[in-house]
């Protein structure tokens, strides 16, 4: 249908004709209205199923079985209520996470808070060894594939389009739908003890031990990250969301969490198969290879390329975290909506970022598995401090108003959590100063 639709330019008046189709079905309506919405909720979240994501969840099938399934569901909706009060402040104030801080806490928390993201944020962008790993074991040199890897993933920011980007970056989302695939192929035989683990909490055989603390905060710093906070806020700010689209960003961030909790379960099905195999566990490529005789080469080649994926799913949202925070506190402008030549600071942060990645790799010798599930604990650790900001926030009237403010149960749910990592932190520094206060695995 053509309708003219009235633009007021200074003081002249102009009719412009628009052509689109007026949609009269209600659910058509709302389904395009999501379709719109969608995306950055689904990014933020299976983004995080990085390359540390696999090595984590990998990692733990492949020592406990399905043993700490239930771990996974228990972060089902922590992650949806963390990422839930990123949506609403990024809608209400159509400012980044950094920006915000930086505004109602001063300076000095804000570089605080920056310091924070930039440090867990620069040694996650190891990402690119999970790329080193797989394409070793594809006999493919890292010091090709890796620098490949790194101007692809360049290319996909610098061409000024924020909706190309997001396109790009939830069809390799998807395409983590393979994992589904590869837990059927590695199927434990009985399907009865999975379930079982997943809905009733309990611990491994051996009790709690030393590897099996350091693993469950690894799993958790891998499942709730601080670079989330600032990455989907920016998005939603970027995208130009607004209240309207409050209740559907809320869908997407919710079909985000149950989409990144199934797949993680699947990696942790698929790690299982070293446990029930007897095979030794080093990293997810050397296992894929070792899989080869019992699951054949589609699982092989399929474990290796997912890895590539979660690597490079990881590296584009991480670095434009860091960009997009970084952008904010300099005043720069910073929207992938923008040319290069109108946003050069914040491109600029995220290729180096992207540089710098690729190439701490590439030094020889690297322990690489070690370095991924470290930056995971690390960022466990680090948690805690960026949730109390954003939880802070949350109850600012000034900021959210009346409606849009926490709730009551809001705010129980929310110290809840931030206690329990609090604790896990905790934990994790006793182990560390004192080496045998749980007893070796």
């Amino acid at each position: 249908m053509l309708e003219e639709t009235i633009v007021a330019t200074g003081t002249d008046i102009e009719m412009a004709a628009v052509r689109g189709r007026i949609v009269r079905s209600k659910w058509a309506r709302n389904a395009l209205t999501f379709l719109v919405v969608f995306g950055p909720g689904l990014i933020v979240m299976e983004a995080d199923n990085d390359a540390g994501a696999v090595s984590t969840y990998v990692q733990a099938g492949a020592q406990y079985g399905t043993k700490l399934l239930w771990l996974l569901l228990l972060l089902l909706p922590v992650t949806y209520f963390i990422q839930e009060m990123v949506v609403r402040l990024g809608i209400a104030t159509g400012k980044g996470h950094a920006t915000m801080i930086y505004q109602r806490f001063g300076k000095w928390w804000g570089l605080f808070s920056l310091i924070d993201l930039q440090l867990v944020n620069f040694l996650t962008l190891t990402e690119f060894a999970a790329i080193a790993l797989a394409l070793g074991h594809m006999n493919i040199a890292p010091k090709v594939g890796v620098p490949v890897a790194a101007a692809g993933l360049m290319f996909m920011v610098l061409t000024g389009s924020y909706r190309r980007w997001e396109h790009i970056t939830v069809f390799l989302c998807l395409l983590d739908t393979a994992w589904l695939f590869i837990a059927f192929k590695l199927r434990p035989a009985n399907w009865g003890g999975v379930f079982h683990d997943t809905f009733v909490a309990g611990l491994p055989a051996g009790g709690v031990t030393t590897s099996l603390v350091f693993l469950m905060v690894a799993i958790v710093g891998t499942t709730i990250a601080p670079w989330q906070l600032f990455f989907q806020q920016s998005c939603v700010a970027d995208k130009r969301l607004r209240f309207a689209d409050l209740k559907w960003s809320r869908l997407d961030t919710f079909l985000g969490a149950v989409f990144t909790i199934v797949v993680a379960g699947c990696m942790m099905i698929a790690g299982n198969a070293a446990n029930v195999h007897g095979l030794a566990f080093s990293d997810p490529a050397q296992l894929a290879r070792d899989l080869q005789p019992f699951a054949g080469e589609a699982v092989r080649s399929g474990l290796l390329l997912l890895m590539i994926n979660a690597a490079v799913l990881g590296t584009t949202a991480i670095s434009l975290s860091s960009a997009w925070a970084y952008g904010e506190v300099k005043g720069w402008p910073h929207s992938l909506e923008m040319p290069v030549s109108k946003a050069k600071g914040f491109y600029a942060t995220y290729v180096v970022c992207v540089a710098l990645a690729a190439a701490i790799v590439l030094i020889p010798g690297a322990p690489l598995q070690l370095i991924i599930i470290g930056v995971q604990v690390l960022a466990g650790i680090m948690l805690p401090s960026a949730i109390i900001f954003l939880q802070l926030l949350l109850n600012d009237k000034q900021v959210l108003g009346e409606e849009y403010v926490n709730k009551p149960w809001n705010n129980w749910v929310n110290w809840t959590i931030i206690i329990v990592l609090f604790i896990l932190s905790l934990i994790l520094a006793a182990q560390v100063v004192v080496p045998n206060l749980f007893p070796a695995s």
